[in-house]
């Protein structure tokens, strides 16, 4: 209680704008220390993002959008911060405008992701999927397969985007004896790229070389659409493409064309152009794509040191100190 007035202070409001179940927000709000509280969205609308947003300190997004008529209606936001490395979902033009600061959890995400997109890579070689769908309905099914089964071991493996995902990716992958291939505005250097037995190609080249193509990049306006018809042409035939980036990235119908006249033999994505994916979608219709929704930086045993980290930023902001420049996108 505040002495003179007998009042209690007013708590911190921290809302999560996406849609947690019980067990997720119960998690949350027991490591938020005392000075908040916390509010969950219960739908993904604008208009109840709006009313949840209106009066908070702190918001949290990992997969919803935020637009700009969402952060508008914010009257004392502090701080917007992605549960997770992706802004494309937040309209960080509005935020700039609005003096909202924006950070993201750098690298928190990166061992499951990778994990995960070392089994997409495997579902889309051994037919893991395939298999297990065969047989919940009763099929005991060895051949005839869609198609031949591949390794992954002694494969050239092409990383496109090599931050903290895909080089963690890199690293799983050494097991197998891969090679690496990768693309990065900043090459790391030969004593980096020895221990990870990766070296530098273009896109072009990538393309062209890799057995494996693995999405770990952002999506920009330099990247939308950036696997699109000519770019899947100039992939080998027998190669497979896996995407666990954004959706946007690939173009969905040239994808089709191609998983669907042998153009490429399969493909493996978490992340779609439109999601939730429409279920209606023509890739739901092809054997040879295996598809997951938007889980592969889901993991119980990485939660709290993430939402640790994003509560270490509410608390530097409490005390006016700056985000770290690594995890500061506006500030």
């Amino acid at each position: 209680m505040n002495n003179q007035t007998g009042v209690a202070p007013r708590k911190h409001k921290v809302v999560i704008l996406d849609v947690l179940n019980d067990s997720s927000l119960a998690r949350f709000r027991r490591l938020l220390p005392d000075p908040y509280e916390l509010s969950c969205a219960r739908a993904r609308d604008d208009e109840h993002l709006k009313a949840l947003i209106a009066d908070a300190d702190y918001a949290v997004s990992g997969q919803v959008a935020v637009s700009g008529e969402v952060l508008r209606a914010a009257t004392r936001l502090r701080l917007l911060h992605k549960w997770g490395v992706g802004v494309d979902n937040l309209d960080l033009d509005a935020a700039r405008a609005l003096g909202i600061r924006v950070a993201r959890t750098t690298g928190g995400n990166a061992v499951p992701v990778a994990e995960y997109t070392l089994g997409l890579m495997l579902a889309a070689t051994r037919h893991l999927a395939f298999g297990h769908a065969e047989l919940k309905k009763g099929i005991w099914r060895g051949f005839p397969l869609p198609r031949e089964s591949m390794m992954i071991s002694g494969k050239t493996v092409g990383i496109v985007g090599f931050g903290a995902i895909g080089q963690r990716v890199a690293q799983l992958l050494s097991g197998f004896g891969c090679r690496i291939l990768y693309t990065k505005r900043t090459p790391l250097g030969r004593e980096a790229e020895r221990a990870l037995n990766a070296e530098p190609a273009s896109l072009e080249r990538l393309l062209a070389e890799s057995d494996i193509v693995s999405l770990h990049c952002p999506l920009t306006a330099e990247t939308a659409g950036m696997i699109d018809r000519e770019a899947l042409r100039r992939m080998k035939p027998s190669a497979i493409l896996v995407n666990v980036a954004r959706g946007g990235i690939v173009d969905e119908a040239a994808l089709y064309h191609a998983l669907k006249n042998g153009e490429l033999r399969a493909a493996a994505s978490d992340v779609f152009e439109i999601e939730p994916l429409p279920a209606d979608s023509r890739l739901l219709s092809l054997d040879n794509m295996v598809v997951s929704p938007h889980l592969a930086a889901l993991a119980s045993d990485n939660f709290d040191p993430v939402v640790n980290r994003i509560i270490a930023n509410f608390e530097r902001t409490e005390r006016g100190e700056p985000v770290p420049p690594s995890e500061s996108v506006v500030g």
